[in-house]
């Protein structure tokens, strides 16, 4: 039987979405109140000093629509991929964020990339991908379900909108699509049963032949 992981609910699957997600309003919230704006802090493509995005930039967001627009999905998606994939769930997400940060750095337009949305595309590829390779149906619903929750989220990994960062929506689908195949014997695996073999079983050998016993060929004689 392969490996399998124990499911089992626990507040750090709900706190941990719950506070990433507070958190971003709370530094959306600093923005409005003391007159900031941090979209300098964001991803500047082949620029040293915009390297720095690479880490920030998912934490920036340009209004509350599009806070608001990435909240939901990333509180689900971070649900999903700490329980379904506790074990590797952290190096999915920080390594993603890091080398998605990198891939936008390297491919992006001369402008300020911000929004959680890379991070988004990366947990939902993850997810979706995930249960595709390991045949895991639930994963798969979960990830369509975030599909109708989010729109046009397949859309919007192609240059269909100016203000949209497609280079980060495409950047964290590539990476999450990149760590489904890496990831793929990590996280919750479908069981494979072996049955026990009754006493009937055991008069055949593992090609179907009947075992005939010395004592049995003796006596044909």
């Amino acid at each position: 039987m392969n490996d399998t992981i124990d499911l089992k609910f626990s507040r750090t699957i709900l706190w941990i979405p719950l506070l990433s997600v507070a958190f971003l309003w709370l530094i959306y919230w600093m923005e409005i109140k003391f007159g900031y704006n941090f979209n300098k802090f964001g991803i500047y493509p082949r620029n040293l000093s915009g390297a720095k995005g690479i880490l920030f930039s998912p934490f920036i967001h340009s209004d509350t629509s599009h806070l608001f627009n990435n909240s939901i999905p990333l509180f689900v998606l971070l649900m999903s991929l700490l329980y379904f994939y506790r074990e590797v769930a952290y190096k999915v997400l920080f390594y993603g964020i890091f080398l998605s940060g990198i891939f936008t750095w390297l491919i992006g337009r001369d402008s300020y990339h911000i929004g959680a949305s890379g991070v988004i595309y990366l947990l939902f590829s993850f997810v979706f991908f995930s249960g595709i390779i390991k045949k895991h149906y639930r994963l798969i619903a979960m990830s369509l379900a975030v599909i109708f929750i989010y729109g046009s989220m397949i859309w919007l990994i192609f240059p269909t909108e100016d203000r949209v960062s497609w280079e980060g929506h495409l950047s964290g689908f590539v990476i999450g699509l990149t760590f489904a195949f890496l990831y793929r014997k990590k996280g919750i695996v479908r069981k494979q049963y072996q049955f026990s073999k009754t006493n009937f079983d055991l008069l055949f050998d593992e090609n179907g032949n009947l075992i005939v016993t010395e004592e049995e060929e003796e006596n044909k004689d």
